[in-house]
C-alpha cells in the first residue's frame, strides 16, 4: 500500500497546462461509452463546458427546508433558467412534469436527517439503480464523509454506485459532505475530491476555498461547486464567479437561488457567470435590474 511518509513536500501542479479534452467537452471524460457521455452532455453544455445545477433534495434530510415549503410553486419557475435539477426521486415526481427535458441529478442516497448530531454516522441507497433508469437519471448523486465516522460506508456505496452506473450509462456525481468537526480547508477539499475522484465518480461536488485553483488541477475530473449556507446575492455571484474563474465545471446552488429576494433573477445570474463568462460585478448588475 501507499506510505504516507516520504513524498516529496513541494508539488507541481502544471497550472499553466490545460487539460486535454480529447475531443470530448466535459474533463477527463473521453474514454466513456456513447451513452454516458450522452448523458454528460446533457449535465454540461457543449459550449462552456460548465454547468448550473439546481438543487432543491435538502428535505430528505431538513424536512420542509425555508424557501422549499412548496416544491410545486417555488420549482417549475426555475427550471427554464438552469441545467440540472437536483432532486429526491419523491421531490421530483411531485413538482417536476415528466414532459420536461431538464437533466436530472437524481439523489440515490440516504442518510441520518438533522435530529441526529453528526449526519455522517450512516446511510445506506434510497434509489437503486432500475429506479434511476426507470426515472431516466442523467446521473446519480451519491453523499461521501471523508474524514467522518461515516466514511467507509459512504466510500463503499459510491464505488457500487459507480459500478451500477457504468453498466447502464448513468454518471456518479459524488458529493463531498462536511462532517461537524471537519474544517472546511485547502488540505480537506483536496483530499476528498482526489480520493472521491478515483473512487469512480465522474463528477465532484465539492465547496469553493482558498487555494481551490489547486484543488480543480488535481482532481481529473469536473469539480461543480456546492452553493452552500445562503449569502448575500452579490456575495453568492462573486463565490461563484472566482470558482468559475478557476476552473471548476458549475455550480450547483439551492438556497442561494431559492431564497434569493428574486430566485429567477439569480438563477438568470448565476447562468451568466457560468456560460457567458460575466464577472461578478456585472452579474450582480444584471441581477439588479432583473429585480
Amino acid at each position: 500500500m501507499a506510505d504516507k511518509e516520504g513524498f516529496k513536500i513541494s508539488k507541481d501542479f502544471h497550472l499553466d497546462i490545460k487539460p486535454s479534452s480529447e475531443g470530448f467537452h466535459v474533463k477527463g471524460l473521453n474514454h466513456c461509452d456513447w451513452g454516458m457521455k450522452n448523458r454528460l452532455s446533457k449535465i454540461f453544455n457543449s459550449k462552456s463546458g460548465n454547468t448550473v445545477m439546481l438543487a432543491f433534495d435538502h428535505g430528505y434530510i431538513m424536512g420542509s427546508t425555508s424557501g422549499l415549503e412548496r416544491l410545486d410553486v417555488v420549482i417549475p419557475p426555475l427550471m427554464e433558467e438552469v441545467d440540472v435539477l437536483m432532486a429526491t426521486r419523491g421531490a421530483l415526481r411531485t413538482c417536476i412534469t415528466p414532459t420536461q427535458d431538464k437533466a436530472i441529478c437524481l439523489r440515490t442516497t440516504y442518510d441520518s436527517s438533522v435530529m441526529y448530531d453528526d449526519m455522517s454516522i450512516g446511510g445506506g441507497i434510497s434509489t437503486d439503480i432500475e429506479s434511476a433508469i426507470r426515472i431516466n437519471a442523467s446521473c446519480m448523486a451519491v453523499q461521501t464523509f471523508i474524514g467522518a465516522p461515516g466514511e467507509k460506508n459512504s466510500l463503499e456505496l459510491l464505488c457500487r454506485s459507480v459500478d451500477a452506473g457504468e453498466k447502464y450509462g448513468i454518471p456518479t456525481l459524488g458529493v463531498v459532505a462536511v462532517g461537524k468537526d471537519m474544517v472546511r480547508d485547502n488540505k480537506f477539499f483536496s483530499l476528498a475530491t482526489r480520493i472521491v475522484a478515483e473512487s469512480g465518480a465522474h463528477i465532484v461536488k465539492s465547496y469553493y476555498c482558498e487555494g481551490f485553483e489547486k484543488i480543480v488541477a488535481a482532481c481529473p475530473v469536473p469539480i461543480v461547486i456546492a452553493g452552500g449556507k445562503k449569502l448575500p446575492e452579490q456575495e453568492a455571484l462573486t463565490m461563484a464567479y472566482k470558482a468559475i474563474s478557476e476552473g471548476a465545471h458549475g455550480v450547483d446552488m439551492g438556497r442561494n437561488i431559492f431564497q434569493a429576494e428574486n430566485p429567477k433573477a439569480m438563477a438568470k445570474a448565476v447562468a451568466k457567470v457560468v456560460h457567458e463568462n460575466f464577472s461578478d460585478k456585472l452579474a450582480y448588475e444584471f441581477y439588479l435590474d432583473m429585480k
